[in-house]
């Protein structure tokens, strides 16, 4: 990957919609080299998909938070597996230092978010925890 790869994916990162024409226009090449490059970054699963992304207000689950959590000895696979099944659970990170899984939680409102970290509070082998709510995003 090169310079202009890395331009392309960033333009295409803010919005993926942006047309061959104006793709090309703003890295200073052709239409085919544009399309060229598209096809490779896909082929070789650089790119995986292209997405829409909501405004926060549109958002059906409008609280975000992130979760930090330790876990008890050997028992992430575990942990990992019963926060998998909750619906609340959008992403789950393995990290390395202080926390052990890094989660993304949603839910509707305040009162559907403490009943969610009261659920995730009784999954066994969660030795500590720590969620920060999501004000703002920026990209």
């Amino acid at each position: 990957m090169d310079d202009i790869d890395r331009q392309l994916i960033s333009i295409l990162r803010n919005d993926a919609r942006t047309s061959v024409a104006a793709l090309a226009k703003t890295l200073r090449v052709s239409r085919g080299t544009v399309q060229n490059r598209m096809a490779r970054l896909e082929a070789d699963g650089t790119i995986a998909s292209y997405t829409v992304r909501l405004k926060p207000a549109v958002e059906e689950h409008r609280i975000r938070a992130l979760m930090t959590v330790a876990v008890e000895g050997n028992r992430v696979d575990g942990v990992i597996k019963a926060l998998r099944g909750d619906p609340a659970v959008t992403t789950l990170h393995s990290t390395n230092g202080r926390w052990d899984i890094v989660v993304e939680l949603r839910a509707d409102s305040l009162e559907a978010f403490d009943r969610v970290l009261a659920r995730i509070r009784l999954v066994e082998g969660i030795s500590q925890s720590e969620t920060s709510l999501l004000l703002s995003t920026f990209k």
